[in-house]
């Protein structure tokens, strides 16, 4: 398995924007890694945020790049935490992240026989080994919106992302006006809760089911 570099190698903006293009013989860049960050916009989706009148933002307060690994530990932290505490139908959580910056390495062989294996500087640009995204001061890291009686929990958890990430940030709440959702979107988050609470029991009834079968199983002295 690759050894993932230390980020301090990184973290300051030193090298050009290398960005993929989508048109290929333009894109210096020819290939790229997988996407790290899977989703962009969880929670009550449908609904969509203007049903929710407290806006909470996570702030970049520097200059300095976030790597998509980074991105997906924060989103994942944060959801653990929103959807633990009030459910999926309780918040909209919007990612505004995207890594479209390449990162990529040059490695330098060191110690004896290192001139037969490094090339110096003849191919300087390096391999691709992830991406990451540009962030400047006051830009908008990560978005949630949700009900007043809820602040507390958003709070936690664009604290518990932040950890996550190379930057320091800060946290701005805002109000909104509230849109009512129309009926096709009510019958439609209606179906969602069901299908999420059908998939709940489920979930319940075969833990309970394994939870008895491992009880009845006889135990080996």
């Amino acid at each position: 398995m690759a050894k993932l570099r230390k980020w301090c190698a990184y973290r300051t903006i030193e090298r050009p924007y290398t960005r993929f293009s989508k048109y290929r013989k333009k894109a210096f860049v020819k290939s790229r890694p997988g996407k790290r960050v899977i989703k962009f916009d969880m929670g009550d989706v449908k609904g969509g945020f203007h049903q929710f009148p407290v806006v909470l933002k996570l702030i970049s307060k520097e200059v300095g790049l976030a790597r998509a690994n980074a991105i997906e530990a924060a989103r994942i932290a944060a959801l653990r935490e929103l959807e633990g505490k009030l459910g999926r139908l309780a918040f909209y959580f919007q990612i505004k992240m995207v890594p479209h910056h390449a990162i990529r390495e040059n490695p330098l062989a060191a110690g004896a026989g290192a001139d037969r294996l490094s090339t110096g500087m003849k191919h300087s640009f390096g391999k691709i080994i992830g991406t990451a995204t540009r962030v400047e001061p006051q830009k908008e890291l990560m978005i949630v919106y949700l009900s007043k009686e809820h602040e507390e929990t958003g709070r936690n958890a664009l604290k518990k992302a932040s950890k996550k990430l190379p930057l320091r940030t800060t946290i701005q709440m805002s109000t909104q006006k509230v849109i009512e959702l129309t009926e096709e979107q009510l019958a439609a988050q209606k179906i969602e809760a069901e299908k999420i609470a059908e998939i709940e029991a489920k979930r319940r009834a075969d833990a309970e089911a394994k939870a008895e079968a491992d009880a009845a199983a006889p135990k080996e002295e």
